[in-house]
């Protein structure tokens, strides 16, 4: 990442070298990197390594796969749906640095479907939007970032069918990159409903699984609900009517009719200090669009683990 033409170059030696060893076209082969931005790759080192990995290329070794392409993860994540007859099978890494569309993240999604060419690319687009673009960790971004889907074209399926299961699959990798980023110790699943527009329904949700003042108060179990006030106020360009809003922490209203909903506070604050998984579901009553977002608190080992990064 950011290594200029010398980073081009050991990219398509490598390239060369897997096709050559797997009788493959280069043009076959996706390269994918994640990691420290500016350093070269250690090409010798890689392509010494090169014809042991082919020998041992197995259809049987996808969890080996899924734990290769894993950095500062906590564990792997794997997800899977039948369809019909076939199968669609998926990996994913990622820990940090994702905002503001997928970021930092690989994902890789096999299925043995027949999707036709004119359809897979528009429903890959659909799947990715409720999930890897709808997702934010530390909102800092990243220079790599790879969602890919593969078919090898078997069988024969229902393409609403396929499109349900491919969005479970990706929300479902979505989560699990959320629940394991670094540091995290709660998801933040945000539900921005009866909104002006989709798009704007999705910024209000960032802006409050962005806010740390928000993410800090899900990790310490306080619910102050005038952060996420805060966070949706100062999105900015959007319908905005403070009287009509109504915000609720996981099953318990908390702000309606202008003024918090004070028989609720301790509730809350046991839902906050009880579920690792949280909801907050703001309506806006501004029109009928919906959009739900995802991220995760912020800890103190979220600062250790990137205090000393490259030491």
């Amino acid at each position: 990442m950011a290594t200029g033409e010398e980073g081009r170059r050991n990219e398509l030696q490598l390239i060369d070298e897997l096709a050559s060893l797997t009788h493959i076209s280069p043009e076959n082969i996706l390269p994918s990197s994640t990691g420290m931005i500016g350093p070269q790759l250690p090409v010798n080192t890689i392509l010494q390594g090169m014809p042991a990995i082919v020998d041992q290329l197995s259809p049987e070794h996808f969890m080996q796969f899924a734990k290769g392409i894993i950095t500062t993860d906590s564990a792997i994540k794997i997800e899977s749906r039948t369809v019909g007859e076939a199968t669609i099978l998926a990996t994913a890494k990622g820990a940090g640095m994702i905002e503001p569309n997928m970021a930092t993240m690989l994902v890789y999604i096999f299925t043995d479907a027949i999707v036709p060419d004119a359809n897979i690319d528009g429903m890959l687009h659909h799947s990715v939007n409720l999930s890897f673009n709808s997702m934010s960790i530390d909102t800092d971004t990243s220079t790599s970032d790879t969602v890919a889907l593969l078919s090898s074209g078997i069988h024969s399926v229902d393409l609403d069918e396929f499109q349900n299961a491919l969005d479970d699959v990706c929300v479902s990798l979505c989560r699990q990159i959320v629940a394991g980023a670094e540091g995290a110790k709660h998801t933040i699943e945000v539900v921005v409903e009866n909104c002006a527009t989709d798009e704007e329904a999705k910024r209000i949700g960032k802006s409050i699984i962005n806010s740390p003042l928000v993410k800090t108060a899900i990790y310490g179990g306080d619910p102050n609900w005038g952060r996420i006030i805060m966070a949706i106020g100062k999105t900015p360009d959007i319908n905005l009517d403070k009287g009509a809003i109504r915000i609720s922490i996981g099953e318990y209203p908390i702000f309606e009719d202008g003024k918090e909903v004070t028989g609720n506070v301790e509730a809350i604050r046991q839902y906050l200090k009880s579920n690792n998984v949280i909801t907050i579901t703001v309506d806006m009553n501004s029109g009928h669009e919906r959009h739900r977002v995802f991220g995760c608190d912020l800890t103190e080992e979220y600062i250790r683990i990137n205090s000393y990064y490259t030491t």
